[in-house]
């Protein structure tokens, strides 16, 4: 799995004009998933995502989590971090999981999430998405 993280005040996501998802101070993620992830990869990074320790104290310091601030997730799934573009002008996406696998790979770390307590909002697998990020910092992590 690929997730690119952000740290937001808020962030919302559309399908056909219609908000299908949105959160207010917390976390946009997005999620691509390789062929070969699986269950286990999906927890442990639902865990590190929910205990990141990437907000501010009153020093202003990265020392609060998302379940420190009580923050919300935004989640949307994202083949293209699979991506490769090292050659040539066209990425190439053969290390993306195929739909089928990855739909399923990606709900189960939307409920693995939740289960951390993490309310969580989602976009429509594999649909056309506007995505609104309000980037706060700006914070942006990659986990792989």
């Amino acid at each position: 799995m690929k997730i690119v993280i952000q740290r937001c005040l808020r962030a919302s996501v559309r399908v056909e004009g219609e908000v299908v998802g949105q959160i207010e101070n917390g976390l946009a993620i997005l999620v691509g998933v390789a062929t070969g992830d699986n269950e286990a990869i999906a927890a442990r990074m639902a865990q590190k995502i929910a205990a990141l320790r990437i907000f501010d104290n009153a020093e202003g310091k990265f020392d609060l989590s998302l379940r420190d601030v009580a923050g919300s997730a935004l989640v949307i799934s994202n083949f293209t971090l699979c991506g490769d573009a090292r050659k040539g002008a066209r990425p190439n996406f053969s290390a993306a999981a195929s739909p089928e696998s990855a739909r399923l790979l990606f709900d189960r770390f939307v409920t693995l999430l939740r289960e951390t307590g993490t309310p969580v909002e989602t976009g429509i697998f594999a649909a056309h998405m506007i995505v609104e990020i309000e980037n706060d910092g700006p914070v942006t992590l990659i986990l792989d």
